[in-house]
């Protein structure tokens, strides 16, 4: 093989590539990562607020989501690196009837799938979070086995044993074009050198579209900016991950979770979205989530906020992610379209993968491929309930 050659090239060294390298590495494959920025994670990743939950409606998104909580529950264990790992649980609390009837109505599903997941009733609710406002509340689903950690701390330990296993990072370089002959890429160029491999992985997070289409493929993945801040530390009060699914005239829903240091660190699902790739903190965001979870947790009030910042959902039709192959170019892999949560499906994903390419998929592996199928209809499913 040549000093130019690998068996697998993957563009993008974010949420997905990043993890995907480390188990393709360690699996002995040759691997090249392409990243446009001066290292990883600098993407959408590190926008990410660090929330791990396998409590999804999506059958795909929970088994890839359970193979996450796996990796980044014994992390530390297995090889050393600290990376803010938290097993607080997620709740989604209802306040009316119809997110408590959306919510029980989820369960079914989720339990059936093995999730440790179940309704409580405000008395047991406000045992897992006192400072709930009680007026109103009717309670909440919880999820004791979801957690968080920390993108950036994860990112740096992905990339320090994938490096480990030989895994080559080329930092701030373009992809420009794709040698193609055929159904197959037989290299990738780019503003710095041209590269030959035996397989493709576009993991371009928000930049997926483009990349596709310089190898004449499309691929639907359209960016949505969200914005997300944290606090000061402060002693730990909050022990779950607080998502409240109550629409606004410019919300959809909210989200916040106090970290492994003692901040909290919250999110907002904007309403309409906002389309593009800007990713330029707003002076609306602070005011607008700020009333929203002080009603919430009235003491939120007395918590001094220290920074703001936009990030990039990369939204797919259905909201669900586009993992696999089109039959029109065999090598060229989609791992894309992540919806804002490609730091918790990242090392699932980049565990099935592997399998992928090893030629080692079990029945769940492609009953996940097949639901995440690049060319399916997207206009067929619905999107995901809990977002």
């Amino acid at each position: 093989m040549s000093k130019n050659s690998y068996d697998v090239i993957i563009i993008g060294a974010g949420s997905i590539g990043n993890p995907t390298a480390f188990f393709l590495a360690e699996a002995g494959f040759k691997v090249l990562v392409l990243e446009q920025f001066a290292s990883v994670g600098q993407g959408s990743n590190k926008a990410a607020i660090g929330g791990v939950r396998a409590t999804h409606s999506d059958p795909a998104k929970i088994n890839l989501c359970l193979q996450s909580i796996e990796v980044f529950s014994t992390w530390e264990q297995r090889y050393g690196d600290h990376i803010g790992w938290v097993q607080g649980g997620y709740s989604f609390v209802a306040y009316r009837d119809k997110e408590e009837q959306a919510l029980k109505e989820l369960l079914n599903i989720q339990k059936e799938y093995g999730l440790h997941i179940d309704w409580l009733d405000k008395d047991m609710l406000l045992e897992v979070i006192p400072s709930l406002n009680p007026e109103g509340l009717r309670g909440g689903t919880y999820s004791p086995h979801d957690g968080s950690a920390s993108p950036l701390l994860s990112a740096a330990a992905f990339y320090r044993m994938a490096t480990k296993h030989k895994a080559h990072y080329r930092f701030q370089e373009h992809v420009t074009a794709f040698e193609i002959k055929g159904n197959r890429v037989l290299s990738v160029q780019t503003d710095k050198g041209r590269y030959a491999a035996d397989a493709i992985i576009n993991a371009a997070g928000p930049w997926a579209r483009e990349v596709s289409q310089m190898a004449k493929v499309d691929v639907p993945v359209t960016p949505d900016s969200h914005e997300a801040g944290v606090t000061e530390a402060v002693a730990r009060f909050l022990t779950p991950m607080v998502v409240d699914m109550r629409p606004t005239s410019d919300s959809a829903n909210y989200y916040f979770y106090q970290h492994d240091t003692g901040q909290l660190i919250f999110c907002i699902t904007p309403h309409p979205s906002i389309w593009g790739t800007d990713r330029r903190e707003t002076s609306i965001f602070l005011p607008q989530i700020a009333r929203r979870m002080v009603n919430l947790i009235p003491r939120l009030q007395y918590l001094k906020v220290r920074r703001t910042w936009r990030g990039l959902y990369p939204m797919t039709p259905d909201g669900v992610p586009i993992v696999g192959k089109l039959p029109q170019l065999e090598n060229f892999i989609f791992a894309v379209g992540m919806c804002g949560q490609g730091f918790m499906l990242g090392p699932g994903v980049g565990k099935v993968l592997t399998r992928l390419l090893k030629n080692e998929l079990d029945r769940q592996d492609h009953r996940i491929l097949d639901d995440l199928r690049p060319g399916r209809n997207f206009g067929g499913r619905g999107q995901e309930k809990l977002a």
